[in-house]
């Protein structure tokens, strides 16, 4: 009988759907301001009750998010402190496997190779979706407030910084949207091999299978500290 293994705790799905939910509700309020003149937004606008509630919503789900975020912060710090990890245990730092993971992949890929690279606990491409996030929300945020208190952040920086924060905040959301929907959508949930969707992100667990396939290194980890004790 296969056995499910916990791939994330409770904490950690919250945090991802107190995440991605805000996303969701930032991408629908805020392009309609970045493409007035688009028809499609038009209507997502006017569904928001016209510029001033979505701007409300926007503001609120903002906040949400940096709150989240903020938490996901502390948490990893208060885990670090608790558990003193290793770098080898500190499995969403790149590393030098990541590189040669990459390259094997592109072997499997070009049908250079019949053998797929074997991951650990989280591959290249989820410690790529990983820090992109990271960064990403320091750039948003940090744009965010600047606009959100154009007034306050003018009394002791030059007004260029309001436009600097506009254009990096309008450019790192598009730019956002479009990683979430060709690489971490393709990658989670429209693979062939997963489609039409991937439910770690509620389920918390992945089946024995699932784990050979995408995490073997990290199966055969846990086999091994299983028979030792």
């Amino acid at each position: 009988m296969s056995q499910d293994y916990t791939r994330f705790s409770v904490n950690q799905r919250l945090q991802h759907i107190f995440m991605f939910v805000p996303f969701i509700i930032l991408v629908l309020t805020g392009f309609p301001i970045k493409f007035p003149e688009s028809q499609f937004w038009s209507v997502v606008m006017s569904a928001a009750g016209g510029i001033d509630k979505a701007r409300v919503i926007h503001r609120f789900a903002a906040g949400i998010m940096i709150l989240d975020f903020s938490f996901h912060i502390l948490y990893v710090f208060y885990n670090l402190i608790k558990k003193r990890p290793s770098l080898s245990e500190m499995h969403l730092l790149p590393t030098k496997r990541d590189g040669q993971n990459i390259i094997q992949n592109l072997k499997y890929f070009l049908f250079l190779s019949d053998e797929r690279p074997r991951f650990h606990k989280f591959s290249y491409i989820e410690k790529f979706d990983y820090w992109a996030v990271f960064w990403g929300m320091f750039i948003m945020a940090g744009s965010g407030l600047v606009l959100w208190f154009p007034v306050q952040v003018s009394t002791f920086l030059p007004g260029i910084v309001i436009q600097i924060a506009y254009v990096a905040h309008s450019d790192e959301a598009m730019l956002a949207l479009l990683a979430i929907i060709i690489w971490h959508f393709y990658n989670v949930h429209f693979n062939p091999r997963i489609w039409p969707a991937n439910k770690v992100w509620f389920k918390g667990t992945l089946t024995e299978e699932e784990m050979e396939y995408e995490h073997p290194l990290e199966l055969e980890e846990i086999k091994a500290k299983k028979e030792t004790l």
